[in-house]
């Protein structure tokens, strides 16, 4: 499935001109998501003394967050990161801080916590999928882009490690609303960073194909129908896999807990296991973006989700602890290269102007997924023996694997074939074919 041929470092990935002063910028940015979930639970338990509050106010952060995703990296694909991902970022750091004073305040009335958080969670800026769009855009070598989401996605899953011990150490001297705070300090600070880089201020793509005049309306009608409907093909299958993806890992997040119970193992014997799985993904990451594969990325997707239900499944059967950990280890080693490589195929079918749309529906995906997986097997670990829930929540993914991938403009570019036969006057240049073939700017 792969050749030895000679592969890009990661370091070069990182030689590229700006790339380490953006990198770490919009890794800044990212941090605070991966410290604001507990600091805010934490304050809010803390200021209304009651968990249902607490979880009904995160919940509609974390709905507010996720569901207008693609809303908010259009403005980005349509405004630049300049003229949109920083006053996004701004307003989310002022609405954590009016949340934190919220907060800090005994007595505050429900309804105002939950419609402030409702309000950060709908202006949290896509820091990620916009990261990945400038990768994409900055690196045509598809190879050097391949290390550089892999790089990105590792760093990604270290952050929302290190971000709840960061808010653990700093509750252990402070009130949990100064972890809100941080949060707010580091998405604002991190973007300003991120957006003043010359690597976001390089010239991308505006959506918009020259024309030498004005088609008829009719046609424009059918040519903006059928971009739509290719762009929706090529995407439905790294969505529904990095959906399938969010499922099953936050599947395993709950599964562990209830082996651990079952067989009174400790809550030390849960922190071994899901560290296994974080470490796992981590080395498939970096794996998966070291090896020369020879298929495409669309053939190699279905493979990841199948390994990652396979693994899942074999986890169930695990007697004990011992065999649980490599099991759920095996596990996360598909579990980064799934999503590497659902990315890529985003940004592969993506239309030019809506690369950060693209990478936001993959992580709404994941996201929702992560959700639903949570819901669904606490319903299923009372009803089913866990055997069975680890064999579900690897079905989920083993299932998605099923999802045909379809590139953007396949059905185009036979209709062009039909167009020609009948009008070799109104041929395209071969440059402007391998655009549109490409899917590239």
């Amino acid at each position: 499935m792969s050749t030895p041929s000679s592969r890009p470092s990661y370091a070069a990935v990182l030689r590229v001109p700006h790339a380490r002063r953006t990198f770490a910028a919009a890794l800044v940015g990212r941090l605070s998501y991966g410290t604001v979930s507990l600091a805010l639970m934490l304050s809010l338990t803390r200021s209304s003394g009651s968990y249902a509050v607490a979880g009904l106010v995160m919940a509609l952060f974390g709905a507010t967050s996720v569901f207008l995703s693609p809303y908010r990296a259009s403005l980005v694909d349509r405004h630049g990161p300049r003229r949109a991902l920083l006053p996004m970022a701004l307003l989310y750091a002022a609405l954590l801080c009016v949340l934190a004073e919220a907060c800090r305040r005994p007595g505050t009335p429900e309804a105002v916590l939950a419609v402030t958080a409702a309000l950060a969670g709908a202006c949290t800026p896509p820091l990620g999928p916009t990261m990945r769009a400038v990768w994409a855009r900055l690196l045509p070598d598809r190879a050097l882009l391949q290390r550089a989401y892999s790089l990105d996605g590792v760093a990604e899953e270290l952050l929302f490690v290190s971000g709840p011990l960061l808010v653990g150490a700093l509750v252990a001297v402070a009130p949990p609303v100064a972890g809100v705070v941080l949060s707010a300090v580091l998405v604002a600070a991190g973007t300003l960073a991120f957006v003043t880089s010359p690597m976001t201020a390089a010239p991308g793509p505006d959506g918009r194909q020259k024309n030498d005049g004005p088609a008829p309306e009719g046609r424009a009608e059918g040519r903006a129908e059928g971009r739509a409907e290719g762009q929706v093909r090529a995407l439905l299958q790294p969505v529904v896999v990095a959906a399938a993806v969010g499922v099953s890992v936050s599947a395993v997040d709950l599964l562990v807990v209830a082996y651990a119970g079952e067989r009174d193992l400790g809550g030390g014997a849960v922190a071994w296991v899901l560290a296994a799985l974080s470490a796992g993904s981590a080395v498939g990451g970096l794996v998966n973006g070291a090896v020369a594969w020879s298929s495409p990325t669309r053939a190699r997707l279905p493979f990841f989700a199948a390994g990652l239900g396979l693994c899942l499944v074999a986890a169930g059967l695990a007697p004990g602890l011992g065999t649980l950990v490599p099991a759920v280890m095996c596990a996360g080693l598909f579990v980064a290269p799934a999503l590497t490589t659902a990315y890529l195929i985003a940004d592969e079918g993506a239309a030019p102007g809506f690369r950060v749309r693209a990478g936001a529906w993959c992580n709404t995906a994941v996201n929702a997924g992560g959700s639903a997986g949570a819901a669904a097997v606490g319903l299923l670990v009372e009803r089913l023996p866990l055997p069975v829930c680890f064999a579900v929540s690897g079905a989920v993914a083993a299932a998605a694997a099923l999802v045909p991938g379809h590139r953007r403009g396949g059905p185009a570019r036979r209709a062009g074939l039909i167009s020609r036969r009948r009008s070799r006057a109104s041929r395209p240049s071969r440059a402007s074919r391998r655009s549109r073939v490409s899917g590239r700017p």
